[in-house]
C-alpha cells in the first residue's frame, strides 16, 4: 500500500498509540491518588473525647500515657507541672492544644500559662506556629494554648534536633502569676492530633527502635542476677515507664521504609516509557519511502 492509504493506517496507528498512553496515564494516576488518599486524616483516627484519662503526671517518668485523638483531662492547683506523654511517628505532624479552666474565686493578678513539648531523649521542641504561652486576665473563665511540631523525621544527624518517632511529652505549667493565687484550684484538657505529611518529608533512613522510654535498656531475663530482682516497690515506681514504653500509634510504629513516593516514582517510570514508545511510534514513519521502487 502507497500514497494516502498507507499515510492513512500510520496515522490509525499513532492515534491507538496516543489514545493507549492517556487511557494508562490516567489510571496510574488514579492509583496514585488512592494511594495518597489512604492516608488517615486527623479526623479519622480512633479515640473519642469520652475516653481518655482523668489525671496527669508530675515528671517525666509518671508522665500520663494518652492515644492520638483522645482527650485528657485533670484537676490540679495552680502552680504543679502536669505532664502527659503521646506517641507520634515519623511523616507526622503533631498538634497540641490545651485549655485551662480557670477558678472562678477571685484572682489577684494575671497568670501566665505555658505548654511545652518534648521527644523522647527529653529534648524541647519548637513550635512551627501556635500559642505556646498566653496571659488571662485576671476575670478570664480559661486559657487555651496550642503548639504545633515539625514533621517527625524518620532519621536525623546526631546533631540535629530534628524530632524523631517516639514518645513525645507534653507539661504545662503557669510560669507567672502572683503569689497569692498559688495553690487555687484549676481543670486542664489536653488533646493531641496529627496530620500525614506524605512523601514530601520522607529520609533515606530509619531509627533501629523509636524513641520511648526505657528502649535499648532492657536486661535479658536469662541474664539476670537475684540481686536484679524487683521489688514491689520497684515494680510500682516503674509502672508509668513501662505504660509509656507500651504506648505505640494505632497500627503500630511505622517500619521506614514505605512511603508514597515510591508510588510517584514507579508513576514517572511508566510514564516515560509510554511517552517513549509514543515518540517512537510518531518518528519511524511509515518505512519504506513510496517513491523508491520495490526492488531497490
Amino acid at each position: 500500500m502507497t500514497g494516502p492509504g498507507r499515510r492513512t493506517a500510520s496515522a490509525g496507528r499513532t492515534g491507538r498509540v496516543l489514545t493507549s498512553c492517556v487511557v494508562a496515564a490516567a489510571a496510574l494516576f488514579g492509583a496514585a491518588g488512592v494511594a495518597s488518599a489512604d492516608s488517615p486524616s486527623p479526623s479519622s483516627r480512633p479515640g473519642s473525647e469520652a475516653d481518655g484519662p482523668t489525671e496527669a503526671g508530675t515528671s517525666f517518668r509518671t508522665a500520663t500515657a494518652i492515644k492520638q485523638g483522645q482527650r485528657a483531662t485533670a484537676g490540679a492547683s495552680t502552680g504543679d507541672y502536669l505532664y502527659w506523654v503521646v506517641p507520634v511517628d515519623q511523616g507526622q505532624r503533631a498538634t497540641v492544644r490545651a485549655k485551662v479552666t480557670l477558678p472562678k474565686a477571685a484572682r489577684h493578678g494575671s497568670a501566665t500559662w505555658q505548654l511545652d513539648v518534648y521527644d523522647g531523649l527529653r529534648r524541647r521542641q519548637a513550635c512551627r506556629y501556635g500559642a505556646q504561652t498566653r496571659a488571662a486576665a485576671p476575670d478570664a473563665g480559661s486559657v487555651e494554648l496550642s503548639c504545633t511540631l515539625r514533621t517527625v523525621r524518620g532519621w536525623a544527624e546526631p546533631w540535629a534536633n530534628d524530632p524523631l518517632p517516639g514518645s513525645y511529652y507534653v507539661r504545662l505549667t503557669v510560669v507567672d502569676l502572683p503569689k497569692e493565687d498559688l495553690g487555687l484550684p484549676v481543670r486542664a484538657e489536653v488533646r493531641t492530633d496529627t496530620a500525614e505529611a506524605g512523601g514530601a518529608q520522607a529520609v533515606d533512613g530509619s531509627l533501629a527502635a523509636p524513641l520511648v522510654a526505657g528502649a535499648g535498656t532492657t536486661t535479658p531475663r536469662d541474664e539476670a542476677t537475684p540481686e536484679d530482682e524487683a521489688t514491689p516497690q520497684d515494680e510500682a515506681s516503674a509502672a508509668p515507664d513501662q505504660s509509656a514504653a507500651s504506648a505505640e500509634p494505632d497500627g503500630g510504629w511505622s517500619s521506614g521504609w514505605w512511603s508514597d513516593r515510591w508510588v510517584w516514582t514507579a508513576v514517572g517510570g511508566l510514564l516515560a516509557a509510554l511517552a517513549g514508545i509514543g515518540g517512537y511510534s510518531l518518528t519511524r514513519g511509515s518505512g519504506r519511502p513510496s517513491r523508491v521502487p520495490p526492488g531497490a
